[in-house]
């Protein structure tokens, strides 16, 4: 039978769980607050960790709320995490586990860190939504942990303009597999994305503005109506973003980080600037006016199309398209500064010991996972680099992610 635990509930961990101790071992427990004593089922235990149910809040948090979304909970949809936690204890518990991560993995103590930049609104902030499609049909998102899909009538995410959208669409298409609705939060541009498992000849009829696009098995992206990309903007300068480039999925928090990184750089005069996995010019185009010249590298062809449209009549301004491992070691500068986006995984020591060779005065680290911060982090120390600054910016509310720029000096 599976035991049953009482146990009191000591910090966050990365992921959204709250964690506990018993009988040695690290408990983890879903949609639970540290400071809580809860009873919890244990449903998979290993040498030095378990993994829990939640079954009754024992004491609960003062931090503890009401969720505002009926599809949020176990074995319901799998997008948010936090949702039963007031929006700034949210913040709060975030911050511990950037300092955790890169005191843990990082083996740096007494960083530097500031208090996170919370979203001015935690709610209906997202531009981009990808939805997965239910056996009968609907439209919905994907369980915690499973490939099953929840079908959902709304979504608190998501910005007033893709509520619009998709309050708008009548689908009845059997062989749709998955949707994907974008908007320009700044420029109310409309874009819609179909997936379905094969081709077949269908009819769209739309009576407002919005790209209509269709992705086919093979990768290739087909226009049904309207345009290849919307245009957002951030920071008084438009971006072109095609159907397959990445963009962040908050407007607002993308111009807090284009604040952060000119700050942490403070660029001037005839610097040369490194923009890595540049995407579509976010970073390395707001600075560009400030430098002698820019190099983006970026690997993704409809990213790296849409940063040369984006940097057009900049004549200072380079994209060497490919993989960022590849590229680095034919560079020979000069790389005064460094702007890094990885993705995920984050860039790994061969990445960080090729921008160490080219020894840039400083570093701006753009992170989305803070453990893999926290171990490039410790690459670059070891490379002779200090940690000056840390600072969390929470680009999704209500989830466990957090959004981090991180600033490295010679």
């Amino acid at each position: 039978m599976p035991e049953t635990i009482d146990l009191k509930l000591t910090a966050m961990a990365h992921g959204g769980m709250a964690l506990g101790r018993h009988r040695g071992q690290v408990v983890f427990v879903p949609y639970a607050i540290p400071g809580e004593t809860v009873r919890a089922e244990i449903v998979e235990a290993r040498a030095r960790w378990a993994q829990a149910r939640l079954v009754e809040v024992v004491a609960p948090s003062p931090h503890r709320v009401e969720p505002p979304c009926p599809y949020f909970g176990p074995d319901r949809c799998g997008g948010c995490h936090l949702q039963h936690i007031a929006y700034q204890a949210q913040v709060e518990f975030k911050q511990q586990v950037v300092a955790d991560q890169l005191a843990r993995i990082g083996g740096l103590r007494n960083v530097p860190l500031a208090d996170p930049i919370g979203a001015a609104e935690p709610w209906g902030y997202r531009n981009h939504v990808q939805f997965s499609v239910t056996a009968g049909g609907r439209l919905g998102f994907l369980a915690a942990d499973s490939h099953s899909v929840i079908a959902v009538e709304e979504c608190l995410l998501l910005d007033p303009l893709l509520d619009d959208l998709w309050a708008a669409l009548d689908l009845e298409w059997p062989q749709l597999r998955r949707l994907s609705l974008r908007c320009g939060s700044a420029t109310g541009d409309l874009m819609a994305l179909f997936e379905p498992d094969h081709y077949e000849d269908f009819d769209i009829e739309v009576d407002f503005p919005v790209s209509c696009l269709l992705l086919l098995a093979d990768g290739e992206v087909v226009v049904l109506m309207g345009n290849p990309y919307l245009v957002e903007q951030v920071a008084g300068r438009d971006y072109r973003i095609s159907a397959r480039s990445f963009f962040q999925v908050n407007t607002a928090g993308a111009e807090a980080l284009v604040a952060l990184v000119r700050d942490f750089l403070a660029p001037a005069g005839d610097q040369g600037l490194l923009d890595l996995y540049c995407g579509v010019g976010l970073f390395g185009l707001a600075l560009a006016d400030q430098v002698g010249r820019v190099v983006g590298v970026e690997s993704s062809p409809s990213a790296a199309a849409d940063f040369r449209h984006n940097a057009q009549g900049m004549d200072h301004v380079t994209l060497i398209e490919g993989q960022v491992e590849e590229v680095l070691p034919g560079l020979t500068g000069p790389a005064d500064l460094v702007i890094l986006d990885p993705p995920r995984a984050g860039a790994g020591e061969r990445v960080v010991g090729e921008i160490a060779r080219l020894s840039p005065h400083r570093i701006a680290y753009v992170s989305c996972d803070p453990a893999t911060l926290a171990r490039d982090a410790r690459h670059l120390t070891g490379a002779g680099y200090h940690l000056l600054q840390v600072q969390p910016v929470d680009l999704f509310p209500q989830t466990y992610h957090i959004e981090t720029v991180a600033l490295f000096e010679r």
